[in-house]
């Protein structure tokens, strides 16, 4: 730290300042820093022509336009799979699960990682397959957590096609599931995608509170019995919830 640029550090110290404020005075700013006068007014005026701050008419200031740019970078820049693999395998090492990792693409999921369970038999999913948004524990984790307009648009404009015995072909029941996996924070599905096998899922969200993935756990049907559900339920929410953390995410957010 010896070779900290001071005049960097306080201009850092003002811009964090506008985490917890919306728009600030050059007073205010010299009073929640607790700064000189002439050192806040110089250190404003060099961040206003950076566009890093943005002087108001009435003279108060916000953070620039200039974030936006930083900010879409740093989310467009953040590669999810790298993000979710670690706590993917803490998942799978606590449930002993195939754990599944899937992205939204129109109309489908796709499948963009999987680490397979402990167990000798393995799932035929893989990385890049798709599935349709409705079928399924895992896509059906980021179609439950779309906008409600958004929800019911795709019911109305899809066809529900059988894949497994346990696939859901009517939209009632479709429509009422999304609502009941919406309020409860996971979804949950069996033999949807291939037959006696179960899967339970969860959204993961980005910094704009927005459903940007889904992670799931899946094996056969007789390892997701209800004395069981509670349990796996809970790691799995965790997990999505750690990696919407990474991503920026917080309850703040999504309560706005």
């Amino acid at each position: 730290m010896q070779n900290t640029n001071k005049t960097v550090v306080k201009s850092m110290e003002i811009l964090r300042l506008f985490i917890a404020h919306d728009q600030l005075t050059l007073n205010e700013m010299i009073e929640l820093s607790g700064m000189p006068k002439t050192s806040v007014h110089r250190m404003a005026s060099s961040l206003a022509d950076m566009g890093l701050l943005e002087k108001q008419e009435t003279g108060v200031y916000r953070l620039g336009l200039m974030f936006l740019e930083y900010g879409q970078l740093v989310a467009d820049r953040l590669d999810i799979r790298r993000i979710a693999r670690p706590f993917m395998e803490s998942l799978r090492d606590e449930v002993g699960e195939a754990v599944q990792l899937i992205v939204r693409e129109g109309d489908e999921a796709i499948y963009v990682e999987k680490i397979e369970g402990t167990q000798p038999v393995r799932l035929y999913t893989a990385v890049g397959r798709r599935s349709p948004l409705y079928a399924g524990a895992c896509a059906r984790s980021i179609l439950s957590f779309l906008p409600e307009s958004e929800r019911l648009a795709y019911i109305d404009s899809i066809e529900l096609g059988k894949i497994g015995i346990g696939t859901i072909t009517d939209k009632e029941v479709l429509r009422n599931m999304l609502e009941e996996s919406n309020a409860r924070g996971y979804t949950l599905s069996y033999s949807e995608l291939e037959n006696y096998t179960a899967a339970i899922g969860a959204p993961i969200f980005n910094h704009l509170g927005e459903v940007a993935a889904g992670i799931s756990i899946a094996g056969f049907e007789a390892g997701y019995q209800k004395e069981r559900l509670p349990y796996l339920i809970k790691q799995v929410k965790k997990a999505a919830s750690d990696i919407s953390r990474e991503l920026g995410f917080s309850e703040q957010i999504k309560s706005q």
